[in-house]
């Protein structure tokens, strides 16, 4: 009762919201304005980073099978000792561990530039960490920004995360033990930033990660712009390789990508677990916009879950999907109490298996011994202007302790194998100009 009422607060709230909004001005689903930032997507330019500090002139030589941690970490140390700066990769791939950036630094690829990660966990040091949803001890990523405000990385070269021997593990151990969880494989992230804001991401290739791609977590005003993000699901798959995991995040623009991944292309997540709404360091995510974006293969476009617990005021919009097994996957985790509302998906094209999935999540259940379900909602979700072949567009099956509420289809020329829709799955379902397989449905 107490999630519903915060539900139907947050509702009322949010049409207040929408009346007093100046009139012409873009609106997020609640009906806030959106602010300008979001329409800024100037690039940052080499020459505004400051002083270049490149990792040749600090003993790291041009040797692609050579661990040079150590000699990389110098130039980062060294930029930052003296007031900030950016760390240049020259042409030519360069092996490390975990890399660590200061507060005043930057990032940059140069053109033919491979930052290329070490396949030995051990070059990964453990420290406090955050994944799936928890705060705990893990493996660093390649690439680590913790509290660097303004932090970027830029430059047409790659961050590959050499991933491929991490990947042979994971599957090893799942067919030993089908049931294994993906922490009990030690796989280092490619890129994570903690408690970072007004962070900007462009133009750079992120390939090939060990376990997550990039990992966003307490972060605000980040911007990805224009970013290739790519691992395999064949002929290796690329096991949990999100290509961006955005984590008690607000105000987050995603522009222009390309995502291709063996795991969900966007993930929002914030935490699990049945008072997961009570812990600390969990939270929402708020006000996303994901615009101009190419998916190929993913497990979901946009996907709320599977360790969230509020997503609020989500936009994907302009974006093409060729390869998706989901465009929007609404993951009911029933351990989990959850709100995912005022989400919006609209101006899609393209080719995926479902255009809506919406299921409890079940894997790794556990009520850590509390009595009752929590329940979970999704409300104000609305999809329009989609232009989709599929084969299930409505493939949606909840249970009792999922509630779904005030959902609108509108603008549909859709092509499915399965048209069924069970209209009594929604409280409160909008149809407007719906057509499945050229028939309206009504």
């Amino acid at each position: 009762m107490k999630r519903l009422l915060i539900a139907l607060a947050f509702t009322i709230i949010g049409v207040r919201q929408a009346v007093a909004q100046a009139p012409g001005k873009e609106i997020f689903p609640d009906g806030t304005v959106i602010n300008d930032w979001f329409r800024t997507v100037k690039k940052v330019t080499l020459a505004q980073l400051g002083k270049v500090y490149v990792i040749t002139d600090y003993g790291v030589k041009q040797d692609s099978t050579l661990v040079q941690t150590v000699a990389i970490q110098k130039a980062i140390d060294a930029a930052a000792q003296r007031g900030g700066g950016v760390v240049m990769i020259p042409k030519g791939t360069f092996m490390s561990g975990a890399l660590f950036f200061k507060p005043k630094t930057h990032l940059y690829l140069s053109d033919g530039a491979v930052l290329k990660g070490s396949d030995n966990i051990a070059d990964y040091p453990k420290l406090p960490s955050r994944m799936e949803g928890q705060s705990l001890d893990y493996f660093a990523a390649l690439v680590n920004a913790y509290q660097v405000n303004g932090f970027t990385i830029s430059g047409k070269g790659k961050i590959d995360g050499n991933g491929l021997h991490f990947w042979e593990a994971f599957w090893a151990r799942r067919k030993e033990n089908p049931n294994c969880t993906n922490l009990e494989v030690s796989r280092p992230r490619l890129v994570f930033i903690w408690k970072c804001n007004n962070v900007q991401i462009q133009d750079v290739k992120l390939h090939n990660a060990g376990f997550w791609t990039s990992h966003y977590y307490q972060c605000q005003n980040v911007k990805v712009l224009d970013v290739h993000i790519f691992s395999p699901y064949k002929p290796v798959k690329a096991p949990s390789t999100d290509a961006i995991d955005l984590d008690v995040c607000s105000n987050v623009l995603i522009k222009g990508c390309y995502m291709s991944v063996n795991d969900d292309a966007i993930a929002l997540k914030g935490g699990k677990g049945p008072w997961a709404d009570r812990v600390p360091n969990n939270g929402a995510n708020t006000n996303i916009i994901i615009e101009d974006c190419e998916f190929g293969f993913c497990h979901s476009a946009l996907t709320c879950g599977s360790e969230a617990i509020h997503n609020r005021n989500i936009i994907m919009r302009n974006c093409h999907v060729s390869e998706a097994s989901r465009v929007l996957w609404l993951k009911m985790r029933p351990d989990t109490p959850q709100l995912y509302e005022y989400i919006t998906v609209e101006n899609i094209k393209g080719q995926a298996h479902s255009l809506l999935y919406a299921k409890p999540w079940t894997q790794f259940f556990d009520l850590q011994g509390r009595k009752d379900i929590p329940l979970s909602y999704s409300d104000h979700i609305t999809l329009k202007n989609i232009e989709l072949t599929c084969d299930t567009f409505f493939d949606v099956a909840v249970s009792e302790n999922d509630k779904l509420t005030n959902f609108t289809f509108e603008n549909f020329r859709v092509e499915s194998k399965n048209a069924a829709i069970d209209k009594h799955i929604v409280w409160g379902l909008t149809l407007k100009n719906v057509r499945i397989n050229d028939k309206l449905l009504e």
